[in-house]
């Protein structure tokens, strides 16, 4: 079991915690006036976001059974398939953004898309105390990008989006380190605060459009049910919590719109759309109803075992169900693509903020 999938499986235990493409620039006409579409998106945060940035050493989202939907093998997304990033640029029109690490790789035509900066496991602070970049250090690479010159230029980045994730990993840390509870609200307000530090260092290296995904209920991630086969009802006390940073954040993101465009900085509301879907009682448009949507479909065959885990004769101590399209969640912290499809069919009319 290598060292991330530890750290996250220990976060989960205690706190339960993006497309295929091609669109040039678009200008659209609404009442007379020209607004011009986001085409190239930059991405920001953790393993809800990466689409193959983390190192191969350090993650099982470049091991069987990941990405046995898209790409059809391990790609490092976290997931059998598509994730946020993908759906979100899909939605753009645009190719998902290469991933920074693999940006040597990529045509000059390609990296014109963006460019992924997001890492499995990581958040706004150090987390699990593994070597990887925090939000503040992939926003130092994006700036040394933009300093290169040789990729973009400041008109590319007036057509841009930035989506920026953060799933929790700051607050499993928290857990792992046995801080007091007592100190967690606290905590939960220095994570905002410097959530606000990067949308607003974003913006001032030039993008105009920034996306900020609000907290998914991490009360009700597969872990947290594990004991009741998945049936159980979502961790109202984990919940609270989270609902407490989504409260802050909107605060945060509406202090940064009055300072500048009222329209530059839009939450995604996540939150609102994880439930929505694991809450569906009856078929909705564009929406799956899963069956038993707390359940995921790949999962160790025993609470030490995790999705992708093999003895040492190379046996699989994990199950995967038949059809991850029948589940809303593919291990017990990450969506499958069909969970994240249907995610981005709640935020239909969300996503529309995001081209104004």
């Amino acid at each position: 079991m290598d060292s991330l999938k530890i750290f996250i499986t220990l976060f989960l235990l205690s706190f339960s915690s993006c497309l295929i493409g091609v669109e040039s620039d678009h200008v659209h006409h609404n009442n007379n006036t020209k607004r011009l579409r986001p085409n190239r998106l930059f991405v920001f945060g953790d393993s809800y976001a990466d689409t193959g940035n983390i190192r191969k050493s350090l993650t099982d989202s470049w091991k069987m059974p990941y990405g046995v939907s898209f790409p059809g093998k391990p790609s490092g997304r976290f997931s059998d398939g598509r994730i946020s990033t993908d759906f979100l640029a899909r939605y753009l029109g645009i190719k998902s953004p290469i991933p920074y690490t693999w940006k040597k790789y990529a045509g000059k035509e390609r990296l014109l898309y963006g460019m992924n900066y997001a890492y499995g496991g990581t958040g706004v602070f150090k987390t699990f105390n593994i070597p990887l970049p925090n939000m503040t250090t992939q926003i130092d690479y994006f700036q040394n990008v933009l300093s290169s010159g040789n990729i973009y230029s400041p008109s590319h980045l007036h057509s841009s989006l930035a989506l920026v994730s953060n799933a929790g990993n700051d607050y499993g840390t928290f857990i792992l380190q046995k801080r007091p509870m007592t100190e967690l609200r606290g905590f939960i307000k220095q994570v905002v605060d410097q959530t606000e530090v990067n949308l607003r260092r974003i913006h001032k290296l030039g993008v105009k459009k920034i996306a900020i995904a609000s907290l998914q209920p991490l009360g009700c991630l597969p872990r947290k049910t594990t004991s009741t086969s998945f049936k159980q009802y979502c961790n109202a006390s984990d919940n609270a919590f989270v609902s407490l940073h989504n409260t802050l954040l909107h605060r945060a993101v509406a202090k940064l719109n009055n300072e500048t465009n009222p329209s530059t900085f839009v939450i995604l509301d996540i939150h609102n759309a994880f439930l929505t879907v694991i809450k569906n009682k009856r078929a909705e448009s564009g929406v799956t109803r899963f069956v038993n949507p707390l359940k995921p479909c790949c999962v160790g065959i025993t609470s030490n075992d995790a999705c992708s885990n093999v003895d040492e004769k190379g046996e699989k101590r994990y199950t995967v169900c038949e059809d991850p399209k029948t589940s809303f969640f593919w291990d017990v912290f990450h969506p499958t693509e069909e969970g994240w499809r249907s995610v981005y069919s709640v935020l239909r009319e969300n996503l529309k903020a995001v081209l104004i």
